[in-house]
Protein backbone atom coordinates (compact mmCIF):
# COMPACT_ATOMS: atom_id res chain seq x y z
CA UNK A 1 0.00 0.00 0.00
CA UNK A 2 2.87 2.17 0.43
CA UNK A 3 4.06 1.53 -2.82
CA UNK A 4 0.81 3.14 -4.14
CA UNK A 5 0.59 6.35 -2.24
CA UNK A 6 4.28 6.89 -3.61
CA UNK A 7 2.66 6.36 -6.64
CA UNK A 8 0.29 8.99 -6.09
CA UNK A 9 2.38 11.32 -4.78
CA UNK A 10 4.91 10.98 -8.03
CA UNK A 11 2.25 11.35 -10.09
CA UNK A 12 0.99 14.76 -8.09
CA UNK A 13 4.67 16.10 -7.96
CA UNK A 14 5.07 15.74 -12.00
CA UNK A 15 1.70 17.16 -13.00
CA UNK A 16 2.01 20.25 -10.91
CA UNK A 17 4.81 20.91 -12.80
CA UNK A 18 3.98 20.09 -16.76
CA UNK A 19 3.11 23.38 -18.38
CA UNK A 20 2.62 21.69 -22.21
CA UNK A 21 1.05 19.59 -23.73
CA UNK A 22 4.13 17.32 -24.91
CA UNK A 23 5.08 17.50 -20.92
CA UNK A 24 1.59 16.24 -20.32
CA UNK A 25 2.02 13.42 -23.52
CA UNK A 26 4.97 11.99 -21.73
CA UNK A 27 3.86 11.77 -18.39
CA UNK A 28 0.08 9.59 -19.50
CA UNK A 29 2.56 7.53 -21.21
CA UNK A 30 4.27 7.07 -18.18
CA UNK A 31 1.63 6.15 -15.80
CA UNK A 32 -1.38 5.08 -17.92
CA UNK A 33 0.49 3.94 -20.99
CA UNK A 34 0.64 0.04 -22.25
CA UNK A 35 4.21 -0.09 -20.13
CA UNK A 36 3.17 2.74 -17.83
CA UNK A 37 3.71 1.96 -14.15
CA UNK A 38 0.11 1.75 -13.20
CA UNK A 39 -0.43 -0.98 -15.75
CA UNK A 40 2.81 -2.91 -14.50
CA UNK A 41 0.96 -2.59 -11.00
CA UNK A 42 -2.68 -3.79 -12.73
CA UNK A 43 -0.40 -7.25 -14.50
CA UNK A 44 1.34 -7.78 -10.90
CA UNK A 45 -1.94 -7.78 -9.37
CA UNK A 46 -2.22 -11.65 -9.10
CA UNK A 47 1.43 -11.79 -7.26
CA UNK A 48 -0.21 -10.69 -4.13
CA UNK A 49 -1.18 -12.17 -0.94
CA UNK A 50 -5.02 -13.16 -1.38
CA UNK A 51 -5.65 -11.70 1.98
CA UNK A 52 -4.57 -8.05 0.98
CA UNK A 53 -5.58 -8.31 -2.54
CA UNK A 54 -9.10 -6.62 -2.80
CA UNK A 55 -7.71 -3.93 -0.64
CA UNK A 56 -4.77 -3.35 -2.93
CA UNK A 57 -6.83 -3.93 -5.93
CA UNK A 58 -9.97 -1.33 -5.35
CA UNK A 59 -6.96 1.06 -4.13
CA UNK A 60 -4.74 0.65 -7.14
CA UNK A 61 -8.30 1.16 -9.45
CA UNK A 62 -9.05 4.74 -7.37
CA UNK A 63 -5.63 6.07 -8.03
CA UNK A 64 -5.60 4.51 -12.10
CA UNK A 65 -9.28 6.31 -12.06
CA UNK A 66 -7.73 9.64 -10.39
CA UNK A 67 -4.68 9.41 -12.74
CA UNK A 68 -6.78 9.32 -15.96
CA UNK A 69 -9.65 11.81 -14.72
CA UNK A 70 -6.69 14.26 -13.61
CA UNK A 71 -4.82 13.76 -16.73
CA UNK A 72 -8.23 15.05 -18.73
CA UNK A 73 -8.59 17.79 -16.57
CA UNK A 74 -4.93 19.13 -16.90
CA UNK A 75 -5.10 18.74 -21.20
CA UNK A 76 -8.44 20.89 -21.29
CA UNK A 77 -6.77 23.52 -19.12
CA UNK A 78 -3.33 23.31 -21.24
CA UNK A 79 -5.56 23.41 -24.30
CA UNK A 80 -6.90 26.55 -22.82
CA UNK A 81 -4.20 28.02 -22.21
CA UNK A 82 -2.47 27.82 -25.49
CA UNK A 83 -5.77 28.74 -27.09
CA UNK A 84 -5.27 32.13 -25.19
CA UNK A 85 -1.14 32.36 -26.05
CA UNK A 86 -2.29 32.23 -29.84
CA UNK A 87 -5.12 34.62 -29.53
CA UNK A 88 -3.41 37.42 -28.00
CA UNK A 89 -0.19 36.48 -30.21
CA UNK A 90 -1.69 36.12 -33.48
CA UNK A 91 -4.19 38.97 -33.37
CA UNK A 92 -5.37 40.54 -36.89
CA UNK A 93 -5.23 44.01 -37.52
CA UNK A 94 -8.70 44.60 -39.07
CA UNK A 95 -7.75 48.01 -39.93
CA UNK A 96 -5.42 46.55 -42.79
CA UNK A 97 -6.29 46.29 -46.27
CA UNK A 98 -7.42 42.99 -47.17
CA UNK A 99 -4.88 41.09 -49.58
CA UNK A 100 -6.56 41.22 -53.74
CA UNK A 101 -7.03 37.70 -54.98
CA UNK A 102 -6.93 38.42 -59.18
CA UNK A 103 -9.69 36.25 -61.26
CA UNK A 104 -8.81 34.07 -64.12
CA UNK A 105 -10.25 35.07 -67.29
CA UNK A 106 -10.64 33.19 -70.44
CA UNK A 107 -7.82 32.65 -72.92
CA UNK A 108 -8.32 34.71 -76.18
CA UNK A 109 -8.08 31.71 -78.23
CA UNK A 110 -11.11 29.72 -76.07
CA UNK A 111 -12.61 32.82 -76.57
CA UNK A 112 -12.70 33.59 -79.92
CA UNK A 113 -13.62 29.60 -80.33
CA UNK A 114 -16.59 29.77 -78.36
CA UNK A 115 -18.16 33.10 -80.50
CA UNK A 116 -17.27 31.11 -83.44
CA UNK A 117 -18.77 28.21 -82.12
CA UNK A 118 -22.01 30.04 -81.18
CA UNK A 119 -22.41 31.74 -84.85
CA UNK A 120 -22.56 28.92 -86.22
CA UNK A 121 -24.58 27.00 -83.56
CA UNK A 122 -27.19 30.12 -84.04
CA UNK A 123 -27.35 28.87 -87.49
CA UNK A 124 -29.02 25.47 -86.82
CA UNK A 125 -25.63 23.84 -87.02
CA UNK A 126 -24.45 21.05 -84.31
CA UNK A 127 -20.79 20.67 -82.91
CA UNK A 128 -19.07 17.23 -83.60
CA UNK A 129 -15.77 16.19 -82.27
CA UNK A 130 -13.38 13.48 -83.25
CA UNK A 131 -9.59 12.10 -81.80
CA UNK A 132 -6.74 13.97 -82.38
CA UNK A 133 -4.74 11.05 -82.80
CA UNK A 134 -6.05 9.73 -86.67
CA UNK A 135 -5.99 7.07 -89.18
CA UNK A 136 -4.16 8.01 -92.19
CA UNK A 137 -7.28 6.83 -93.62
CA UNK A 138 -9.38 9.48 -92.49
CA UNK A 139 -7.08 12.49 -92.45
CA UNK A 140 -5.97 11.77 -96.33
CA UNK A 141 -7.36 9.11 -98.26
CA UNK A 142 -11.21 9.68 -97.17
CA UNK A 143 -10.36 13.31 -98.22
CA UNK A 144 -9.42 12.73 -101.48
CA UNK A 145 -5.71 12.40 -100.62
CA UNK A 146 -4.08 9.39 -101.26
CA UNK A 147 -0.57 8.15 -100.60
CA UNK A 148 2.20 10.29 -102.37
CA UNK A 149 -0.47 12.99 -103.21
CA UNK A 150 1.51 16.25 -103.80
CA UNK A 151 -0.85 18.15 -102.07
CA UNK A 152 0.07 16.04 -98.86
CA UNK A 153 3.22 18.52 -98.86
CA UNK A 154 0.95 21.44 -98.10
CA UNK A 155 0.58 19.35 -94.48
CA UNK A 156 3.82 18.27 -92.97
CA UNK A 157 3.12 15.61 -90.72
CA UNK A 158 3.38 14.31 -87.45
CA UNK A 159 3.78 10.84 -87.88
CA UNK A 160 3.00 8.10 -85.09
CA UNK A 161 3.28 5.21 -87.61
CA UNK A 162 2.88 4.46 -90.97
CA UNK A 163 -0.93 4.76 -90.72
CA UNK A 164 -1.36 7.17 -87.70
CA UNK A 165 -1.08 9.98 -87.65
CA UNK A 166 -1.49 13.70 -85.50
CA UNK A 167 -4.57 15.08 -87.44
CA UNK A 168 -3.70 17.45 -89.91
CA UNK A 169 -7.31 19.49 -89.66
CA UNK A 170 -11.01 18.63 -88.32
CA UNK A 171 -11.93 17.27 -91.61
CA UNK A 172 -11.51 13.93 -90.25
CA UNK A 173 -14.41 13.90 -88.06
CA UNK A 174 -16.68 15.43 -91.04
CA UNK A 175 -15.98 11.66 -92.53
CA UNK A 176 -16.59 10.17 -90.03
CA UNK A 177 -20.09 11.91 -88.97
CA UNK A 178 -20.99 11.19 -92.95
CA UNK A 179 -20.09 7.20 -92.51
CA UNK A 180 -22.30 7.38 -89.37
CA UNK A 181 -25.08 9.94 -90.44
CA UNK A 182 -27.59 10.34 -93.67
CA UNK A 183 -28.26 13.42 -95.22
CA UNK A 184 -29.18 16.50 -94.02
CA UNK A 185 -26.41 17.46 -92.51
CA UNK A 186 -25.36 20.44 -90.85
CA UNK A 187 -22.25 20.21 -88.64
CA UNK A 188 -19.35 22.26 -87.51
CA UNK A 189 -15.71 20.32 -86.03
CA UNK A 190 -13.76 22.45 -83.55
CA UNK A 191 -10.18 20.96 -82.13
CA UNK A 192 -6.37 21.21 -81.90
CA UNK A 193 -4.89 20.04 -84.94
CA UNK A 194 -0.55 19.59 -85.96
CA UNK A 195 1.64 20.29 -88.55
CA UNK A 196 5.49 20.57 -88.94
CA UNK A 197 5.22 25.04 -88.76
CA UNK A 198 6.88 27.17 -86.47
CA UNK A 199 7.44 30.90 -87.26
CA UNK A 200 5.24 34.44 -86.32
CA UNK A 201 2.21 32.84 -88.18
CA UNK A 202 2.46 29.26 -87.05
CA UNK A 203 2.71 26.97 -84.48
CA UNK A 204 3.07 23.22 -84.38
CA UNK A 205 -0.30 22.62 -82.68
CA UNK A 206 -3.33 24.78 -83.13
CA UNK A 207 -7.29 25.13 -83.27
CA UNK A 208 -9.39 24.69 -86.35
CA UNK A 209 -13.19 24.88 -86.53
CA UNK A 210 -14.33 23.33 -90.00
CA UNK A 211 -17.81 22.96 -91.06
CA UNK A 212 -19.71 20.63 -93.24
CA UNK A 213 -23.21 20.77 -94.51
CA UNK A 214 -25.06 18.55 -97.11
CA UNK A 215 -28.75 17.60 -98.34
CA UNK A 216 -30.43 17.01 -101.71
CA UNK A 217 -29.84 20.50 -103.47
CA UNK A 218 -26.88 22.49 -101.45
CA UNK A 219 -25.65 25.26 -103.90
CA UNK A 220 -22.66 27.61 -104.27
CA UNK A 221 -24.74 30.24 -102.85
CA UNK A 222 -25.38 27.94 -99.46
CA UNK A 223 -21.93 28.18 -99.04
CA UNK A 224 -21.99 32.31 -99.86
CA UNK A 225 -24.66 32.90 -97.58
CA UNK A 226 -23.34 30.88 -94.86
CA UNK A 227 -19.87 32.44 -94.61
CA UNK A 228 -21.12 35.40 -95.50
CA UNK A 229 -23.44 35.80 -92.41
CA UNK A 230 -20.64 34.05 -90.35
CA UNK A 231 -17.80 36.60 -91.30
CA UNK A 232 -20.45 40.02 -90.89
CA UNK A 233 -21.51 38.46 -87.60
CA UNK A 234 -18.12 38.26 -86.23
CA UNK A 235 -16.19 41.07 -88.16
CA UNK A 236 -18.89 43.39 -88.67
CA UNK A 237 -21.44 43.60 -91.16
CA UNK A 238 -19.84 46.67 -93.19
CA UNK A 239 -16.78 43.89 -94.08
CA UNK A 240 -16.15 43.66 -97.10
CA UNK A 241 -16.13 39.99 -98.43
CA UNK A 242 -14.44 37.80 -101.46
CA UNK A 243 -14.40 34.51 -102.94
CA UNK A 244 -11.30 33.70 -104.82
CA UNK A 245 -10.69 30.28 -106.92
CA UNK A 246 -8.21 28.36 -105.06
CA UNK A 247 -7.33 24.57 -105.00
CA UNK A 248 -8.37 21.47 -102.30
CA UNK A 249 -8.29 17.90 -102.95
CA UNK A 250 -11.56 17.39 -100.83
CA UNK A 251 -13.79 19.87 -102.70
CA UNK A 252 -13.87 21.17 -106.00
CA UNK A 253 -14.61 23.84 -107.08
CA UNK A 254 -13.22 25.68 -104.07
CA UNK A 255 -12.24 29.22 -103.47
CA UNK A 256 -10.73 31.15 -100.68
CA UNK A 257 -12.41 33.62 -98.57
CA UNK A 258 -10.74 37.08 -98.42
CA UNK A 259 -12.00 39.69 -96.32
CA UNK A 260 -11.12 43.96 -96.37
CA UNK A 261 -8.20 44.69 -94.22
CA UNK A 262 -8.97 45.64 -91.03
CA UNK A 263 -5.26 47.10 -90.82
CA UNK A 264 -5.44 49.64 -93.63
CA UNK A 265 -9.41 49.45 -94.50
CA UNK A 266 -9.07 48.06 -97.93
CA UNK A 267 -6.06 50.97 -98.77
CA UNK A 268 -3.20 48.86 -99.04
CA UNK A 269 -0.87 47.84 -95.70
CA UNK A 270 2.41 45.65 -95.09
CA UNK A 271 -0.06 43.18 -93.51
CA UNK A 272 -2.25 42.91 -96.80
CA UNK A 273 0.62 43.08 -98.85
CA UNK A 274 -0.89 46.35 -99.87
CA UNK A 275 -3.57 43.97 -101.83
CA UNK A 276 -6.26 45.20 -99.60
CA UNK A 277 -7.17 41.92 -98.54
CA UNK A 278 -6.80 39.30 -96.16
CA UNK A 279 -7.86 35.52 -96.34
CA UNK A 280 -9.56 34.29 -93.54
CA UNK A 281 -10.45 30.62 -94.77
CA UNK A 282 -11.05 28.14 -97.54
CA UNK A 283 -14.14 26.35 -98.57
CA UNK A 284 -15.69 24.88 -101.60
CA UNK A 285 -18.40 22.08 -102.72
CA UNK A 286 -17.84 19.01 -101.63
CA UNK A 287 -15.65 16.45 -104.02
CA UNK A 288 -18.04 13.21 -105.51
CA UNK A 289 -15.22 11.31 -104.60
CA UNK A 290 -15.15 11.93 -100.93
CA UNK A 291 -19.14 11.36 -101.05
CA UNK A 292 -18.21 8.13 -102.90
CA UNK A 293 -15.52 6.99 -99.92
CA UNK A 294 -18.26 7.68 -97.20
CA UNK A 295 -21.35 6.02 -98.68
CA UNK A 296 -23.31 8.86 -100.25
CA UNK A 297 -24.73 8.51 -103.70
CA UNK A 298 -23.08 11.89 -105.46
CA UNK A 299 -25.92 12.61 -107.80
CA UNK A 300 -28.43 12.49 -104.93
CA UNK A 301 -26.40 14.62 -102.77
CA UNK A 302 -24.45 18.10 -103.12
CA UNK A 303 -22.98 19.68 -100.25
CA UNK A 304 -20.70 22.71 -98.92
CA UNK A 305 -17.40 22.59 -96.73
CA UNK A 306 -15.33 25.20 -94.94
CA UNK A 307 -12.15 25.37 -92.61
CA UNK A 308 -10.73 28.20 -91.04
CA UNK A 309 -8.01 29.17 -88.28
CA UNK A 310 -9.05 30.07 -85.18
CA UNK A 311 -5.73 31.82 -84.17
CA UNK A 312 -5.77 33.59 -87.24
CA UNK A 313 -9.18 34.75 -86.89
CA UNK A 314 -8.31 35.87 -83.15
CA UNK A 315 -5.64 37.68 -84.61
CA UNK A 316 -7.26 38.80 -86.67
CA UNK A 317 -10.29 40.51 -84.68
CA UNK A 318 -7.40 41.61 -81.99
CA UNK A 319 -4.92 43.22 -84.23
CA UNK A 320 -1.98 40.72 -83.48
CA UNK A 321 0.70 40.35 -85.52
CA UNK A 322 2.78 37.15 -83.90
CA UNK A 323 0.99 34.08 -82.90
CA UNK A 324 2.92 32.83 -80.49
CA UNK A 325 1.75 34.92 -78.13
CA UNK A 326 -1.07 32.93 -77.58
CA UNK A 327 1.39 30.53 -75.87
CA UNK A 328 4.13 32.24 -73.73
CA UNK A 329 1.56 32.79 -71.22
CA UNK A 330 2.33 36.42 -70.28
CA UNK A 331 0.29 37.84 -68.30
CA UNK A 332 1.39 41.43 -69.95
CA UNK A 333 -0.58 40.47 -72.98
CA UNK A 334 -3.27 37.82 -71.51
CA UNK A 335 -5.08 40.47 -69.09
CA UNK A 336 -5.99 42.56 -72.26
CA UNK A 337 -8.65 40.16 -72.86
Amino acid sequence: MDDLLSLKKAFLDEISSVSDLTGLQNIRTKYSGKKGLVTSKLKALSSIPPDERPLYGSTLNEIKNFIEETLKNKEILLKENEKEKRLQTEKIDITLPGKFTPFGREHPINQVLSEIKDIFVSMGFSIEEGPEVELDYYNFEALNIPRHHPARDMQDTFYVSDDVVLRTHTSPVQVRVMEKKKPPLKIIAPGKVYRCDADISHTPMFHQVEGLMVDTEISFSDLKGVLELFIHSFFGKNTPVRFRPSYFPFTEPSAEVDIGCIFCAGKGCRVCKTTGWLEVLGCGMVNPKVFEMSGYMPDEYTGFAFGMGVERMTMLKYSIDDIRLFYENDLRFLKQF
